[in-house]
């Protein structure tokens, strides 16, 4: 499958982490991953998730770094999606690597939150469930039809949730908030798949270079409606420092923010790769997660 690789990503790959790691990812690029979900807390509890998987035959796995997530064995999506628990919203599918910024953001009960760019409403209505939906939550999507998708998944999810359709980039200064989510939107390198022989029609550099543009902007409007001395988390699902930590060392030049090591329990499980700046964590992309990038900021005083 490595021939469906674009050539200008791989010398981007092996400039940035060698041809050994390079080659690594790539064979994650070419993994088939398995279905993965989470419980919503919010209408469920994961007891009664995993009797429902153990009747339905359905083998499984738990995860380390959380309670709420089932990594399927031998299910598919669209299995999984023709049972109750899935059409009664007590069940999201998610991949693991998303799962990620929410847990590490910490939300908290009575704070004002914000996600930036939030449809379709996984990391949204996992915040909601984490503060047991006494949290002020916004949401904040400015594509309609993704939007509807958002409100669609709220609502399903049981989520108390506000949701503005607007562009994130041009969030009135005016507003402040106590901790953000920023999932900027990405070129995707992180999951990719190979499988597809489309990939080197969609992948471009003109992908990465217009998603940096997009990233910058967003992360200097969360910074300005972030609360001094308050947290965020900036995260996509690219594993290129361009995306990455070019981005952040922009803002730490401008003595804007600090960046604050990311700890939980289980994250030594993650397949980590190197990252540029001490305490972010690269997701390596397998069988198993997305490559996924994450970063939690303090803004300063």
């Amino acid at each position: 499958m490595e021939f469906n690789i674009p050539e200008f990503l791989k010398s981007m790959l092996e400039k940035q982490y060698g041809i050994e790691m390079t080659k690594k990812i790539v064979q994650g690029y070419c993994e088939r991953r398995h279905t993965t979900l989470r419980t919503n807390t919010l209408k469920s509890k994961v007891d009664e998730i995993e009797m429902v998987l153990i009747k339905e035959k359905i083998e499984y796995e738990k995860v380390e770094w959380t309670q709420e997530a089932f990594i399927l064995k031998n299910a598919l999506e669209k299995e999984i999606k023709a049972l109750d628990i899935y059409k009664d919203g007590k069940i999201y599918l998610q991949s693991l690597s998303s799962m990620l910024p929410p847990i590490i953001l910490q939300p908290q009960q009575g704070m004002d939150i914000l996600d930036m760019t939030a449809a379709p409403g996984g990391k949204t209505t996992q915040i909601a469930a984490i503060t047991k939906n006494k949290a002020s939550i916004t949401a904040c999507e400015m594509n309609k039809i993704r939007a509807e998708r958002l409100k669609y998944n709220i609502e399903k999810q049981g989520a108390n949730v506000y949701v503005i359709i607007q562009d994130a980039r041009k969030i009135d200064n005016f507003f402040s908030f106590d901790q953000i989510l920023l999932d900027a939107p990405c070129s995707g390198s992180g999951t990719i798949n190979l499988q597809k022989s489309s990939t080197k029609e969609t992948f471009t550099m003109r992908l990465i270079e217009k998603s940096v543009a997009i990233q910058e902007a967003l992360l200097e409007k969360a910074i300005n409606v972030l609360k001094p001395g308050k947290e965020m988390i900036y995260s996509t699902c690219s594993i290129l420092s361009c995306e990455n930590e070019e981005i952040l060392n922009k803002v730490i030049k401008k003595k804007k923010i600090e960046i604050l090591p990311i700890e939980f329990n289980g994250k030594e499980k993650l397949p980590l790769l190197p990252t540029k700046i001490k305490g972010t964590l690269c997701v390596c992309p397998n069988q198993l997660y997305e490559g996924f990038f994450l970063a939690k900021i303090r803004k300063l005083n």
